[in-house]
């Protein structure tokens, strides 16, 4: 676990992440958001704090240009993966990878994440900005991921839109999970796509962090 105070060590990571380039070519349907350096480097500060990235095994999924891994990877991990099912972000990633400088080698995989195409040896944690669904042909991504998690990882970190609690609950529940720490979280949004109709906006999110059996 990274010494120092709570504050400072959140900041200092948000500031190694915030060299992390973002899409050159964002697609809609796979709705493909760079998550926000704060923003990673809170969920990984609290998957440390938790003993859940220091020497574990760490899965990023969906992980587009690699920012959840490589905050994943500068705190120590026995391994880190990111995986996407688009190549184009995946080799930012590695190009991100070098940016950063992290001690820990991150393994890039292209991959469908719902087709459960990883099978650690051992617990692994997952961290995970899964796509929310908001797409039409899209509903229940999230759904899907989690439903991944569940099945290769000893416990998961993931970010949903607000008002996900009742959803979250009820999941963890039904697949043997309890759902043990959740914080607010606000997502700065760059107009990227069409149906966007201002230069930038902030949507409320949640993280949750699950423990599955």
């Amino acid at each position: 676990m990274t010494e120092g105070t709570p504050g400072a060590t959140r900041r200092r990571l948000a500031q190694e992440l915030a060299v992390v380039a973002g899409f050159e070519d964002p697609r809609a349907p796979l709705e493909q958001y760079h998550t926000p350096p704060d923003l990673a480097a809170h969920i990984v500060h609290v998957a440390d704090l938790q003993g859940d990235v220091e020497g574990q095994t760490v899965l990023d999924l969906g992980c587009g240009t690699g920012m959840l891994a490589l905050g994943a990877a500068l705190r120590g991990p026995e391994r880190a993966v990111g995986m996407d099912i688009d190549p184009a972000p995946l080799s930012t990633a590695r190009e991100n990878e070098r940016r950063v400088g992290a001690m820990t080698d991150v393994s890039w995989v292209r991959g469908d994440v719902t087709a459960v195409p990883l099978a650690p040896n051992g617990p692994a944690t997952v961290l995970m900005n899964p796509p929310f669904g908001a797409q039409s042909g899209n509903e229940g991504a999230d759904r899907a991921f989690l439903q991944t998690a569940t099945e290769i990882s000893s416990v998961s970190y993931s970010v949903h839109n607000a008002g996900s609690e009742s959803f979250i609950e009820a999941f963890a529940g039904d697949n043997g999970g309890t759902v043990t720490h959740a914080f607010a979280a606000e997502f700065g949004l760059p107009k990227q796509f069409d149906h966007h109709t201002s230069a930038s906006r902030s949507i409320d999110t949640e993280v949750y962090r699950i423990e599955w059996v």
